[in-house]
């Protein structure tokens, strides 16, 4: 593994963190800013550090906010490695469209659902608004962010692929 790789993906994992810090307001508790470093990343790094990025991402916002959902948490990072990990695919692979399609169904739809049977249905059916609205802000920023943040980066991250 190479250095540069490592501290690319360390550089954007403390970026979701600090992501966590720009909170959504919800009733659900704390959604984030935090996956928008995860998407950018794509950019720049092979899709198994995209997804180990956003993990961590997702660990330390979660952390930062008391872990509202104990070691549900867990879940849910490894829920963010495999999302974040088709979609720097999809990414790698010129399918553009596809990406925010995915992203926005996998993320905002399909990772709640485990909660339904984990939790409760009432929880899963107040959750998912929210959650949907906070990945869509999210594929938002990142949507508008990307094209100028790969223009302007490249050659200066060494583009590690």
């Amino acid at each position: 593994m190479k250095v540069r790789k490592l501290t690319v993906t360390a550089l954007f994992a403390a970026l979701c963190a600090v992501g966590g810090f720009i909170k959504i307001p919800s009733g659900v508790g704390s959604l984030a800013l935090d996956t928008v470093p995860a998407l950018l990343s794509a950019s720049f790094l092979p899709p198994v550090f995209v997804g180990f990025a956003s993990m961590t991402g997702h660990i330390a916002s979660a952390m930062y906010a008391g872990f509202p959902l104990g070691p549900f948490h867990i879940l849910i990072a490894l829920e963010m490695f495999v999302i974040l990990y088709v979609f720097a695919r999809l990414h790698k692979a010129g399918r553009h469209s596809w990406k925010w399609i995915f992203f926005t169904i996998a993320n905002g739809l399909l990772a709640p659902l485990p909660f339904y049977f984990l939790v409760s249905p009432a929880f899963f059916v107040g959750a998912v608004p929210a959650i949907l609205v906070a990945t869509v802000l999210n594929a938002v920023v990142a949507a508008v962010v990307m094209p100028a943040l790969s223009k302007a980066a490249d050659g200066r991250l060494g583009l590690v692929r």
